[in-house]
């Protein structure tokens, strides 16, 4: 198939598109030239490339038209943030059979209430990101039901890989956590440590997107969850750390009003954002419509991405 991927060197992309290559299809990565993919692969040496502006093309209405002039069979959105982006680009590809594949977000739920959270819970969002992104979905969803494009929508959880810092124990991105948890210092966490964490490592998104792409009578219409196959705890999170750092965890428990006082003011607003969505969502629904089946646990994908930290000296551990 002729898959045309927007966003494809991201941290999504860097995955996705050497599957795509490696699965037999044809791939146009779309882009703005700025950026190398985060892992490099010989795949990328069969990738066409597109050098096309978003934002500045959105501006003047023609993105969307930018993409079907490609006469894709799929296409991957992996960079759509806005209501007014995913009805130009739907509106160009209507009625052309192309099936969408959509990049979503687990933060269209809101906070958790039952766990694991399915797909057909009632969305609750809070917040600009994930209101806009719940809009999106509903949106998409709508169109393809309605018939005029056929799509999907894949919501990730806390992206995890190398070439960034994920997510740490705290809820933030701070990569001092994980550097005092390796160094047995002091580590202090909000609350009782016991609201969770949802990561997800790039690649195995990656797998589900190809999946969806390789299904489309399994995936169009429909949302799937593409995380790991269970959430962590931040007290977990920080214990298993440590314990792979080779030292015992010094943990101390803060209430959150009290916690933030000691962090920057953007590092506590990141974590209360995590703090009140608490997500643990169910991949139950993808494993069984799209054959989901993600190699890595929350942790290990986490490790994976702290060694890349240390190996590159950006983190002393």
């Amino acid at each position: 198939m002729f898959v045309v991927v927007i966003g494809g060197t991201g941290h999504i992309g860097s995955f996705l598109v050497p599957r795509l290559v490696e699965a037999g299809h044809r791939v146009v990565c779309v882009s703005r030239g700025q950026r190398t993919p985060y892992v490099p692969h010989d795949a990328w040496n069969d990738v066409e490339s597109a050098i096309i502006d978003r934002g500045r093309d959105e501006a003047l209405g023609q993105f969307g038209h930018a993409i079907a002039a490609l006469q894709p069979e799929i296409v991957v959105d992996l960079t759509c943030y806005t209501l007014e982006s995913a009805v130009q680009l739907c509106d160009a590809l209507s009625h052309r059979g192309t099936h969408l594949v959509h990049c979503g977000t687990i933060w269209v739920h809101g906070p958790s209430v039952t766990v694991p959270t399915t797909e057909e819970e009632p969305r609750r969002p809070f917040g600009d990101y994930g209101s806009r992104k719940a809009a999106i979905e509903q949106y998409v969803i709508e169109q393809s039901r309605l018939g005029r494009v056929p799509a999907s929508v894949l919501h990730p959880g806390h992206l995890v890989g190398p070439g960034w810092a994920p997510i740490n124990p705290a809820g933030h991105f701070n990569t001092r956590v994980f550097a005092d948890l390796a160094g047995g210092r002091l580590v202090r966490l909000p609350n009782f440590g016991m609201e969770t964490l949802h990561h997800v490592h790039a690649d195995d998104v990656a797998q589900a997107f190809v999946r969806a792409v390789e299904q489309p009578e399994a995936a169009t219409s429909e949302s799937f969850h593409v995380v790991s196959p269970a959430a962590m705890t931040m007290r977990g999170y920080a214990e298993g750390m440590a314990e792979w750092f080779g030292v015992a965890p010094q943990l101390e428990f803060v209430p959150y009003a009290e916690w933030k006082r000691d962090v920057p003011d953007r590092d506590a607003a990141v974590t209360l954002d995590h703090l009140q969505h608490s997500p643990s969502c169910s991949i139950e629904k993808a494993r069984r419509r799209l054959g989901y089946a993600p190699r890595y646990a929350s942790l290990a994908a986490v490790q994976e991405s702290v060694a890349w930290l240390v190996q590159h000296g950006r983190l002393e551990a």
